[in-house]
Formats: structure tokens, C-alpha cells, sequence
């Protein structure tokens, strides 16, 4: 995977099931983006990634995981401190649930190498 994302675009990774969904390792797309809209805009790419995929992954923004629900329950509510958006040179990650959690640590580290470590 190459650097960053060009000038105003965000990342994501694809990992797992999401990986054989897109059959990609990531996507550069422009940015901003409501969190809350990620799933419908990758739907609009990837039909039917949502229930596929989506409905069951986990999400980070920039090695952060996010609440996607939480999210869209203030989408709508304009300028809320609580609304998340993805802006230019984020890195978000999509992450299909794991057995276990030594081989979603693999999985993390064999694409983000050593800026990913485990939570305590």
C-alpha cells in the first residue's frame, strides 16, 4: 500500500471479507464524508456490500474504532460536536468480526505494521 491518500481524499483498508468483497486492499475517496453515510456511499460502489459485509464489521477512524450506529443516530442534527466526519488524509478501516483476537492482531499489523497496537 502506497503512503497516504492524495490532497483531499481519505483512505479506507479493507480487510478479511471486506478485502474479498472489494477485491482490494483499499480505496482513495474525496473527502469529507458524515460517518454516518459511509455505508450507504460504499453501497453505492459495492452493491451489496452493506449486508454482505458491512452489517457486521467493525470501523476505525484513523486507529480509533468508531460507533457507526452512534453515528448515524445524530446524523441530521447539523453542526453537533458529536457528528463524525472523515476528512481529508483520514484512514479508516473496515474490520469483518475474527475468531480470534491474536489473528485480528495479525491481520492489523501485516497492513498497518507497527502504528496498530492491541487494546489493553
Amino acid at each position: 500500500m502506497a503512503g497516504k491518500p492524495p490532497p483531499g481524499h481519505f483512505r479506507i483498508l479493507y480487510f478479511a471479507s471486506a478485502a474479498s468483497f472489494t477485491r482490494k486492499a483499499f480505496d482513495d475517496f474525496p473527502a469529507p464524508l458524515d460517518l454516518a453515510k459511509l455505508s450507504q456511499f460504499l453501497e453505492s460502489k459495492y452493491f451489496g456490500i452493506k449486508q454482505g459485509v458491512l452489517d457486521s464489521c467493525a470501523v476505525t477512524l484513523n486507529l480509533e474504532y468508531v460507533d457507526v450506529d452512534e453515528a448515524r443516530a445524530f446524523s441530521g442534527f447539523g453542526n453537533i460536536p458529536t457528528a463524525v466526519v472523515i476528512k481529508e488524509g483520514d484512514e479508516v478501516a473496515l474490520i469483518p468480526p475474527v475468531s480470534s483476537g491474536k489473528l485480528l492482531h495479525r491481520c492489523l499489523t501485516a497492513n498497518l505494521g507497527t502504528r496498530y497496537q492491541m487494546p489493553a
